[in-house]
């Protein structure tokens, strides 16, 4: 089968490799891939890795490089092994690609998977990813999604899981005023979390005035900003009742300027979310963490029981995941996709892969 694969910074190759076997082991599935996205972790990947890709076997999975990329990606059941009840072959699934210990663990056995210390990712630590035409998964790991969802859609559950996770761990509400900071699909998808879950007001920033004219045209009434041209807390708090700051901020980027940005304009008693993954300790202004009583939560990706939900979301049109994608392309036009995203005055957004 064709597949692309990641074997050091700046080398990424499609490539024919050997299918999955054809026999499976009890509780596996073998799926045929449809759509799959191109991931900001697979960027730095790219860019800079191998960062999470292993280069000694994973203590778990024991995956290592080279390594098929993708982890945001829909597929069609071919086959499952013995044991196997959620699905069937034919089923259209979305993949949840957290792989690691289903017992004997402490987070496990509380049901918190997704903070597993020996927790490995499809498409990055695993032998198997969503840029191959085929793929070996657990049967946790696919989710039978609705008729009325789309194969596009399916590859979008996992990136909207990450901004509907954050939007839970904000306690984003009715009526709640959020400024998320990053417009790229997570900032973007994050956004549309809010919408969904009751937000009235809502506030972007980046750098890139592109990016901030999609979200315009994504939500007519956000309210965007340019930190190049404005103040993200004076703009937030001028707009906000009593111009006291947002309920809640989201910070999608990993940067050190927006996660200041998120601790001045949030209101006091207000939460701060940090989503995005920083590079380096950063510093922030904890006389302001203290004196305006707020707190700063983490959201470490998502749990792994949030997929019906999401798909819910998304196939009812409430959180409309659809709307993120700018391009579509072929597993073969998939380096230039890469490209494409990493070019900071570019205009892309979201692209999915056809891997078939």
């Amino acid at each position: 089968m064709q597949a692309l694969r990641f074997h050091a910074a700046k080398d990424l190759r499609i490539e024919e490799i050997d299918g999955p076997p054809e026999k499976l082991l009890p509780g596996e599935v073998l799926v045929r891939n449809r759509f799959v996205g191109i991931c900001g972790t697979d960027l730095h990947e790219y860019s800079y890795g191998p960062i999470f890709i292993p280069k000694d076997p994973h203590p778990f999975t024991r995956a290592h490089g080279p390594q098929i990329l993708g982890h945001e990606f829909g597929a069609v059941v071919e086959a499952v092994g013995e044991g196997v009840t959620n699905v069937k072959p034919g089923d259209r699934v979305s993949i949840q690609p957290l792989i690691m210990p289903r017992s004997g663990d402490y987070y496990a056995d509380r049901g918190l998977y997704h903070l597993s210390s020996d927790l490995a990712l499809v498409g990055l630590s695993w032998a198997w990813g969503g840029m191959g035409q085929k793929a070996v998964l657990h049967d946790y790991n696919v989710v039978k999604i609705p008729d009325a969802m789309s194969d596009e859609e399916a590859a979008l559950v996992e990136p909207s899981a990450v901004g509907v996770y954050s939007c839970d761990r904000g306690g984003v509400k009715a009526g709640d005023s959020v400024l998320v900071t990053g417009a790229g699909p997570i900032g973007l998808l994050t956004l549309l979390a809010a919408r969904a879950a009751g937000a009235s007001q809502l506030f972007i920033s980046d750098l890139n005035d592109a990016r901030l004219a999609f979200a315009r045209d994504l939500l007519p009434d956000v309210i965007t900003i340019n930190p190049k041209q404005d103040h993200v807390g004076e703009k937030v708090r001028s707009a906000t009742e009593g111009k006291v700051g947002c309920d809640v901020a989201i910070e999608c980027v990993g940067n050190e300027h927006a996660l200041k940005a998120c601790v001045d304009a949030v209101r006091k008693q207000g939460v701060i979310v940090q989503t995005g993954l920083h590079p380096h300790p950063n510093p922030i202004d904890w006389f302001q963490v203290t004196y305006k009583d707020i707190d700063i939560r983490g959201a470490w990706a998502y749990p792994t029981h949030l997929w019906p939900r999401v798909i819910r979301l998304i196939s009812s049109g409430q959180l409309p995941a659809k709307k993120v994608v700018t391009r579509k392309i072929r597993l073969n036009d998939a380096v230039s996709g890469f490209d494409a995203l990493l070019d900071p005055a570019g205009e892309q957004i979201k692209i999915l892969i056809d891997v078939q």
